[in-house]
């Protein structure tokens, strides 16, 4: 470091304090009683300013640089604006000693003797406060949150903004040691550094790869004083993440000078960091740098210090004749201004030299002055080494670093010999004072470079040797060897060029030149040697035979390559220059000088920076390539070229037959397909082919040069690859300059192929008559195919010999693809294909022709009929089948009973839906149902019933509970008529009454499950409660799949509230509170669950069902299910409402059948009539009907009611069973028979109340109330069970 003046003035009276305006550009002197205004450039005087009346103290510009104050010792202070106007003046009670600007806020704060004042441009007045002692400097934080004081007492006083003090700081000098300076770091990052320097020595080491100003994690490894080694942590990995700036606001470092002699720093907390600094001189005023790296020192010692920002002295700026009592840093500068007790103004600059050393790829440099930072050029990987003094000279060779201080230079090793090891230690340390111009470290020496001398020193400060030159040495560098015996490359000013061994006192001259040498360097093999000398020419020498080999202006340094012979760089005029043998300089724009180059790596030292550029080889290698040079050009590739030049080093060289270097470099870019070239060209090496000319048309072919591969094919005669080549390429009329003299085979070979290029060019029309004039017949019916020509196809169909089977079958398919089978019919004829013409027949639904080829090979029956049911059970068409099927095939009788024995396919259903699917499945259940005749005569019932199955349990899984229940009643009328064989007579009368049963569940649960998941219902309370409490007797088992036990339980409890019946509510809110419940019933069932509570514990007598049997009222729940609790007579529900129908089941006595049951009832014996016993009698006052009729009277002509009297009762069901005489005296309107078919009974029901109509279904024979059965009738047009239309006449 080095100080040279700007410029220098003088003013009358003494400059106590100055200020730079933030941009740099004006310096603000208080001098005298007068503020001196100066350009910084050139130091001239702008223009002094009068205000104050006596001697000015201070002076401080504000951040935003508007306007700046001066304090006087006419106890004022002077606002002042950036165009030098005053414009504002305040007054405190005593002197002023020190003004400061908030650099956040620009709240000004000015210190007397005796109080400070708080003021800002939005107040009007200024905020005071006392001082216990006389204030002699103040400086705010960086956040402007703080004001630290420094007063005569050798007091700190840390306040807040509004004045408040926070900390105080009694320092141990107390009033003997008056703070005369104090200032805060502007950069606030330093804690974590200053918190592990404390109580360290002098020498320590810190491996780290974070390389920010100080890192805030820097770990540090001590060394005691006898230089033994230290434990040392693990390199961390560098982070870059950005820093908290919250955090740094609390890590403000404040950096005080007493006129106890001692620098301090303390934290914000009041806590001192680190040890007192003795600077044996009186400080009059403090800095910091701009970014806080650097403190200047100036008072009695009539100088300014530069100092590290921890206190370590690094040299002079400036002496001086006087006291300094100000000097201050330019803004973002290395300027530095001086203000001394005698007027005298100094302007230096500050220049910080670069002291670094480099080895291949290691690259050493100073830091902050102090510390040295090791960098690895290939892995950016870095270490910084903290030596705590000034660093003045750095060498590094191998695995040593040396370090020069002041007093002392350091030798480092590495830890080991892994070529990434970037952790060092101290190996040793040489305790003694050198002056030299250059230092180099070998293995075991140190070499000290002394004007005109050279000393040899080891590790222990022993002179080995020493050498004296002819002239100043300028350059010097090792050039390796064996340890203890490394060899020295040396220039002198003379422009001799030496090599010395260390172990050697004979220098070795090289050569001589006529210029002074600037630089130097020597090749890998050390043949020849590259020097830039004063006039920046760059001159390369072969070093055996002292011979110019070349030279090239315009370079500051040079470097060979040191992974190539013959490949050197140098830089100049901000140029990099590459050279590659004798070849000319290929040059780009870099900045810098260039100190090594390895590889594609150029390393570049530019200002303080060393970087590592990466630069492709391309320029050489094809410098080498016009040359035909190719292993050359291929070694120099390998130093680093883009995948473009590869590829084309690997054509040239393919193309000069060079197949070594082609295949290395098509490797390089992972080229298979010309590797499998090169392969197989050397394949053809092996076995003898020595013909470089077919060689060469084949690389000709791959590379795209047709024409010159032909010439070469047909000059080593080979005209068949040349015909082969423009075939593939379909340039058929090249080939044909190539074809034979006239081979059939090699022109139908030609045409085919050039069929298939008009095909691939689409033009169909052409490739189709190349195909047939070529006999390719099977391509030529695939495009007429997929073109839709049927013309063409019928020509080609025709003309074709029945043996050729294969192409007349595609002929066929595409007949059949374009809706033409009258023609694919012909062609299944033509070739005898009889199978394949009855599934054209069933494809296009031709059954007359199917069914006249049926008759003639019933082999196919299985073919026909089976497709023509499903067809039927598709359209619907059931009278035409009927007719179809009685004119081609008898049947014999099936299910009489008018119920389903058809199938439905699975397709059928998917494709229509549901409605539509319920319709062909009713269909279905008309008698003598063509569609399921079709399947018996094909022996397909059991795959009816599996169908059937499959879609009802589609509808459960859909909630189609509607459907579900007309499924599962149609299944157990299916299974009925299947029944009537003995041999399922068991199994499918279980599953009839299993299918019945399921059918009355799902169709009850249908209204449950539209009344919980839809937002309207339609049907009345009164349905639902009944509906419910059915499906609750009904479900003592297995719940079905589907029906939810919570829906059901949930519409009770509501319509049970809503009815009155609130003892069966609470049961079923209960029972909810048991069962997993949905979301969105929970709350519902939790608010119902506490009002019912407060409901009577009892049932409306209203809702009891009464058995008509017994005249029972049975209970709203019923353990024994929908059974009468008394005479167990199950009850008999209506469909659609579900209340307990008036009717009774009785059979028949033994022997009495149902044909003479039914005419027995249809007799309608007459009955007594009797003659009416009401009397009306009339009064003034009022009209009376009167009775008169016996009480024995009632009821003694009906033997049924008597039968009930007389067979109740009792804890198993005893059914009602009448004989002829009972039988004859019911009416035939009063009984209602379910006309099952065998092998089922017939089942009767007598009405009680026979004024209350009830209608049954004829098909389903489900029972419901008469008005409700006309209402759905005409709602649905349809029995709301069964689905059976109205106007359907079959029962």
């Amino acid at each position: 470091m080095r100080a040279v003046l700007t410029w220098r003035d003088k003013a009358e009276q003494c400059v106590y304090d100055l200020a730079f305006k933030p941009d740099g550009t004006q310096l603000i002197l208080a001098a005298g009683n007068r503020l001196l205004v100066y350009d910084t450039s050139d130091g001239t005087l702008l223009q002094p300013l009068k205000g104050h009346k006596d001697t000015v103290y201070c002076v401080a510009y504000a951040k935003d640089g508007k306007r700046f104050a001066s304090g006087s010792a006419d106890k004022s202070v002077i606002i002042w604006t950036s165009k030098l106007e005053g414009i504002l003046k305040y007054t405190h009670n005593d002197s002023i000693q020190c003004v400061s600007y908030n650099p956040v806020t620009h709240q000004l704060a000015s210190c007397s003797s005796s109080d400070f004042g708080l003021w800002s441009p939005e107040q009007k007045s200024v905020s005071k406060h006392k001082s216990s002692s006389k204030i002699t400097c103040c400086s705010w934080t960086n956040d402007g949150q703080y004001l630290a004081l420094g007063m005569l007492s050798g007091i700190v006083s840390i306040r807040s903004k509004n004045g408040e003090e926070k900390v105080k700081v009694e320092r141990p000098g107390g009033s003997l040691s008056p703070i005369w300076s104090i200032c805060w770091n502007p950069s606030s990052r330093w804690e974590s550094f200053w918190m592990n320097r404390e109580n360290e020595d002098a020498e320590e080491v810190t491996v780290n790869r974070y390389f920010q100003e100080i890192p805030s994690t820097l770990k540090p490894a001590v060394y005691s004083s006898q230089g033994s080694e230290a434990e040392e942590e693990e390199p961390e990995e560098e982070d870059d993440s950005p820093r908290d700036d919250n955090l740094e606001e609390h890590n403000d470092i404040l950096a005080v000078a007493d006129w106890g002699q001692k620098l301090s720093f303390y934290q914000l907390s009041g806590k001192q960091i680190g040890k007192d600094r003795s600077l044996n001189f009186d400080p009059c005023c403090l800095s910091y740098f701009t970014k806080g790296e650097y403190i200047l020192l100036g008072g009695s010692d009539k100088q300014v210090s530069l100092f590290t920002k921890d206190g370590v002295r690094l040299g002079t700026v400036g002496e001086q004749n006087s006291w300094v009592w100000t000097c201050k840093v330019k803004p973002d500068s290395n300027y530095v201004v001086v203000g001394c007790q005698d007027g005298t103004i100094s302007f230096y600059q500050l220049i910080f030299s670069t002291v670094h050393g480099l080895y291949k790829d290691r690259y050493a440099y100073r830091d902050s002055m102090t510390d040295v930072i090791v960098q690895h050029l290939i892995t950016e990987q870095k270490v910084r080494i903290k030596c705590k003094e000034l660093v003045k000279k750095i060498a590094i060779y191998k695995n040593r670093l040396a370090i020069q201080l002041p007093e002392k230079i350091l030798i480092y090793e590495l830890y080991s010999d892994d070529s990434l090891d970037m952790r060092y230690r101290v190996k040793e340390k040489i305790v003694r004072k050198f002056e030299c111009n250059l230092l180099v470290v070998c293995a075991d020496h140190i070499i000290l470079c002394q004007e005109k001398r050279l000393q040899c020193l080891s590790f222990s400060a022993v002179r080995a040797r020493e050498w004296q030159m002819e002239s100043l040495i300028r350059y010097i560098k090792v050039i390796g060897g064996p340890p203890g015996r490394e060899g020295l490359l040396v220039g002198l000013k003379n422009g001799q060029i030496l090599k010395i061994f260390v172990d050697s006192l004979f220098a070795i001259v090289l050569l001589k030149q006529a210029t002074a040498v600037r630089c130097l360097d020597m090749s890998a093999s050390r043949n020849k040697l590259a020097v830039v000398d004063e006039n920046d020419t760059c001159l390369v020498y072969d070093i055996h035979t002292k011979e110019l080999l070349f030279q090239e202006p315009n370079a500051n340094s040079v470097a060979w390559n040191t992974q190539c012979e013959d490949m050197l760089c140098f830089s100049g005029g901000g140029y990099l220059n590459i050279k590659a043998s004798t070849f000319p300089v290929h040059q780009q724009k870099l900045q810098g000088f260039v100190v090594g180059y390895n590889g594609s790596r150029i390393f570049c030292l530019h200002a303080f920076s060393m970087s590592a550029v990466e630069v492709p080889q391309s320029a050489p290698m094809y410098q080498y390539l016009d040359r035909k040079m190719f292993r050359e050009a291929y070694q120099i590739a390998c130093l680093g070229v883009t995948d473009t030049d590869w590829r084309e080093l690997a054509m040239e060289a393919l193309e000069g037959l060079e197949f070594e270097t082609a295949k290395k470099a098509f490797t390089r870019v992972q080229d298979l397909r010309y590797l499998e070239l090169i392969n197989s060209i050397e394949e053809r090496k092996k076995r003898g082919e020595t013909n470089n000319d077919l060689f060469l048309a084949d690389v000709f072919s791959y590379q795209g040069k047709f024409h010159e591969a032909a010439k070469l094919y047909k000059r080593s005669g080979h005209e068949n690859l040349a015909l082969d080549m423009y075939t593939d390429l379909r340039m058929f009329e090249y080939a044909k300059d190539f074809l034979g003299s006239g081979d059939p085979k090699e022109t139908k070979m030609l045409i085919t192929k050039q069929a298939d290029w008009a095909r691939n060019i689409n033009e169909p029309k052409a490739a189709v008559e190349m195909y047939i004039s070529a006999g390719e017949h099977g391509k030529a019916i695939e495009i007429s195919g997929d073109h839709g020509w049927v013309d063409t196809l019928i020509d080609i169909a025709r003309k074709l010999d029945k043996a050729e089977r294969e192409p007349l079958l595609m002929c066929a398919h595409y007949f059949k693809k374009l809706d033409n089978p009258g023609y694919a019919a012909e062609t299944y004829l033509k070739i005898g294909d009889l199978k394949s013409l009855v599934h054209l027949h069933v494809e296009t639904q031709r059954w007359d022709e199917a069914f006249a080829l049926g008759e003639k090979h019933p082999e196919f029956k299985d073919d026909i009929y089976v497709p023509y049911a499903q067809w039927l059970a598709e359209n619907d068409r059931f009278e035409e089948a009927q007719k179809a099927s009685r004119f081609h095939f008898s049947v014999g009788t099936v299910a009489t009973s008018g119920h389903i024995s058809g199938w439905l396919p699975v397709e059928a259903a998917q494709l229509r839906g549901p409605v539509e699917g319920q319709h062909i499945l009713h269909c279905f259940s008309i008698s003598r149902a063509p569609s399921c005749r079709t399947f018996r005569k094909a022996g397909r019932q059991g795959e009816a019933v599996r169908v059937l199955e499959q879609l009802t349990h589609n509808a459960v899984v859909e909630s189609r509970f509607n459907d579900a229940a007309y499924y599962y009643w149609m299944l157990s009328v299916h299974c009925l008529g299947i029944a009537r064989d003995p041999a399922q007579k068991d199994v499918m009368l279980g599953k009839f009454h299993h299918f019945q049963h399921l059918a009355e569940l799902y169709h009850g649960y249908h209204a449950i499950q539209r009344y919980t998941e839809e937002p309207f219902s339609f049907h009345l309370p009164e349905t639902l409660f009944n509906i419910s409490r059915f499906l609750l007797h009904s479900l003592t088992k297995d719940t079905p799949l589907g029906i939810s036990k919570v829906n059901t339980l949930f519409t009770l409890a509501k319509q049970s509230k809503a009815l009155g019946a609130y003892k069966l509510a609470r049961h079923a809110y209960d029972k909810l509170q048991g069962l997993q419940t949905p979301a969105r019933f929970q709350k519902s069932i939790e608010l119902g669950s506490l009002t019912i509570r407060s409901k009577p514990f009892h049932d409306s007598e209203e809702l009891v069902p009464l058995c008509y049997r017994c005249s029972t009222n049975n209970p709203l729940l019923n353990n024994l299910g929908n059974v009468c609790i008394n005479c167990r007579q199950p009850f008999v529900f209506s469909a659609s409402s579900y209340e307990v129908l008036h009717l009774v089941e009785f059979y028949l006595e033994e022997g009495i059948t149902d044909e003479e049951a039914v005419s027995l009832i249809d007799l309608e014996a007459p009955r007594h009539k009797r003659e009416s016993k009401w009397q009306e009698i009339a009064s003034n006052t009022s009209q009376t009907l009167r009775l008169d009729e016996p009480l024995d009277s009632m009821g003694d002509d009906d033997p049924f009611t008597a039968k009930l009297s007389f067979e109740q009762g009792g804890l198993e069901f005893v059914p009602v069973v009448v004989n002829r005489s009972v039988l004859r005296s019911m009416s035939r309107r009063d009984v209602l028979i379910k006309r099952w078919p065998p092998p089922l009974r017939w089942q009767y029901f007598r009405s009680l109340l026979p004024d209350a109509s009830i209608t049954m279904c004829p098909s389903c024979f489900q029972m419901f109330h008469a008005e409700d059965y006309e209402l759905l009738a005409l709602q649905h047009t349809c029995c709301p069970y069964c689905r059976r239309r109205v106007d359907d006449p079959s029962p």
